[in-house]
């Protein structure tokens, strides 16, 4: 496949099945209760063939994946170059929820398969459960991505829908993650990953994510770092909760408070953004998200974040900007054909001093103005110049990016 090519889902699909058992192997090397929680991502069957005998056999699958998969020692990956500040840099590959393009998002295996793919930074959505932990899901909502239906049918509310909130940390853990679906029609979100129903995969918590990534990094000697994003907070607070010190101290608990420390902390409510700040005193790196229009819910007005005006305020408070790819991203007729150009957006942000991480690149689900993997990726980087790129493929991204090192050296 060429450097940011098309996925071949194919070719995808038995890759992963090739090296799953090898992943179980890294999971094993965790300490002990990290092992209990990921062996719920492993098979009966698979269990005894997957446990390393020997720490020999594990560094020898390990130097094995990292060949595969190229992240090689002298890889220079943006939080190696040089203390992460509103600096150019190496851009960096953020993991969009794991390596969601190739199983299912926010599980274990998907954060690990990220992290040996290189991915500099692998990101947690966070939503609180019941009994007020922060656990790693996309939505507040659990009727796309599990099993809550067939397992817990009487726990819908009036509207229908299944809420993180409204079940414990042990009752959230007794359902499975599958691929993101259509929670009407039962049909996957996108038809050619990983089959909808299948697999053991189950909901962490942020706690038990981060000792994962940490336990990763140690045992791989490769240092990848965090991006979580506190979901809803306004609609945590109308459920009678405060998601945001509860996540501001977990991720201090795993030294991620300072601006030194490989974490990116995000956020859509612009009002939030500003409360981790001043209120909650928070001295790590953080990002405003931006999406379009004017959020209803927490009153942002993302029209405005995207002008001078609101650019030059919340560059006051906050490291970067996370937009959509279509807000820095465009297209213009020239002689009859169609070429990508800046939005503008990206460079008024760094006359700010602020980083520009969009999102999501999706090499099996392109944004509609772009015609290819391949004219994504150069255009996002080497049109437009951005610092960052959340990717369901992050190896894609990954080898783009180390292609132009090389014909740079």
């Amino acid at each position: 496949m060429p450097f940011g090519g098309e996925a071949n889902p194919r070719r995808s699909a038995q890759g992963i099945e090739r090296f799953s058992c090898r992943f179980h192997r890294y999971f094993f090397i965790c300490n002990s209760r990290q092992r209990a929680a990921t062996k719920l991502l492993i098979g009966s069957n698979e269990k005894e063939k997957c446990v390393p005998r020997y720490r020999d056999d594990l560094h020898a699958e390990s130097d094995s994946i990292s060949r595969q998969y190229r992240f090689l020692p002298n890889s220079t990956p943006c939080h190696d170059e040089a203390p992460m500040t509103k600096n150019k840099q190496q851009p960096c590959v953020i993991a969009h929820r794991g390596a969601s393009g190739y199983v299912p998002e926010h599980t274990l295996m998907a954060k690990g398969i990220a992290h040996a793919m290189g991915a500099d930074f692998i990101e947690q959505d966070v939503v609180l459960s019941r009994d007020g932990v922060p656990v790693v899901s996309h939505d507040v909502h659990l009727d796309t991505v599990t099993d809550v239906a067939k397992v817990f049918p009487h726990r819908r509310r009036s509207d229908g829908r299944y809420y993180v909130i409204d079940f414990t940390v042990a009752e959230l853990k007794t359902l499975s993650i599958y691929e993101r679906f259509d929670r009407v029609s039962g049909n996957p979100v996108f038809p050619t990953r990983y089959p909808t129903g299948e697999g053991e995969f189950r909901i962490v918590t942020l706690a038990e994510e981060l000792r994962f990534i940490q336990n990763l990094n140690r045992t791989t000697g490769r240092e990848a770092g965090v991006y979580p994003e506190i979901k809803r907070p306004l609609w945590h607070r109308e459920q009678g909760m405060e998601i945001t010190p509860v996540v501001l101290r977990v991720l201090a608990e795993f030294g991620y408070a300072n601006p030194e420390d490989r974490c990116f902390l995000q956020c859509f409510d612009s009002e939030e953004v500003v409360a981790v700040r001043k209120r909650h005193g928070y001295r790590g790196r953080l990002i405003q998200l931006i999406g379009s229009g004017h959020d209803v819910e927490s009153g942002t007005d993302y029209n405005r974040l995207k002008s001078h005006e609101g650019l030059a305020e919340i560059a006051k408070v906050v490291d970067g900007i996370g937009p959509s790819l279509p807000a820095v991203l465009t297209t213009i007729e020239e002689e009859g054909d169609s070429q990508l150009v800046s939005t503008g957006l990206t460079e008024m942000a760094h006359s700010f001093g602020l980083l520009v991480h969009p999102w999501t690149f999706r090499a099996d689900a392109l944004p509609s103005v772009v015609s290819s993997s391949q004219a994504c990726l150069d255009a996002c980087f080497q049109t437009v110049g951005i610092d960052g790129l959340f990717a369901d493929q992050p190896d894609a991204v990954v080898r783009y990016l180390r292609s132009l090192r090389e014909v740079g050296s």
